[in-house]
């Protein structure tokens, strides 16, 4: 290979990851949080979150679903990031942004309640009792759309993250850790 198609590959490689995640979050983002087949997994998980913060009272049990919903890909997030595995980390990225859109819907949907709930007319809407309780119903749309703009923004940095791990380097290179 000669020198300038190596620097070429180079400078390609740490992207190939991005393009093909690309369409991955471009079809999520246009999506904007509708159901999807990972949400059967979202869905186990927010429910577990509730049963996990069931000890803290009822505001902290209504929230643990969607806290869950947030840590869980967040323990992988940062476990990955320090591994160095871009890649992966990624991924990760990705799946916390879809549960950002995920959890954008049902914030949004606390006034209508038309989403249809695990236990039907036996059980509370989270983000109504929530933004009941915080005095905040009113703005249930701006509550979704910043859930939104934060999955959004997650999408992003999955998709530039190799520029992240490259400054990460250039800094550890010049600490000459």
């Amino acid at each position: 290979m000669n020198t300038t198609a190596k620097t070429v590959w180079e400078k390609t490689k740490p992207w190939i990851s991005t393009l093909l995640l690309m369409p991955v979050v471009i079809y999520y983002a246009l999506n904007k949080g509708q159901f999807t087949f990972i949400d059967y997994i979202n869905l186990l998980i927010h429910e577990g979150g509730h049963g996990i913060f069931k000890i803290f009272g009822k505001f902290i049990y209504t929230l643990g679903g969607t806290l869950m919903q947030i840590i869980i890909p967040s323990m992988f997030i940062v476990f990955y990031m320090l591994k160095r595995k871009k890649v992966i980390t990624q991924v990760f990225l990705i799946w916390l942004g879809e549960n950002l859109l995920n959890i954008s819907v049902y914030a949004a949907d606390a006034r209508a309640q038309k989403l249809p709930l695990i236990g039907g007319n036996k059980v509370y809407h989270d983000w109504n009792w929530l933004l009941t309780q915080t005095g905040l119903l009113e703005h249930d749309q701006v509550v979704g759309n910043i859930f939104l703009g934060f999955g959004i923004l997650i999408f992003i940095t999955a998709l530039i993250l190799p520029i992240l791990f490259k400054e990460i380097e250039h800094v550890k290179l010049g600490l000459k850790i």
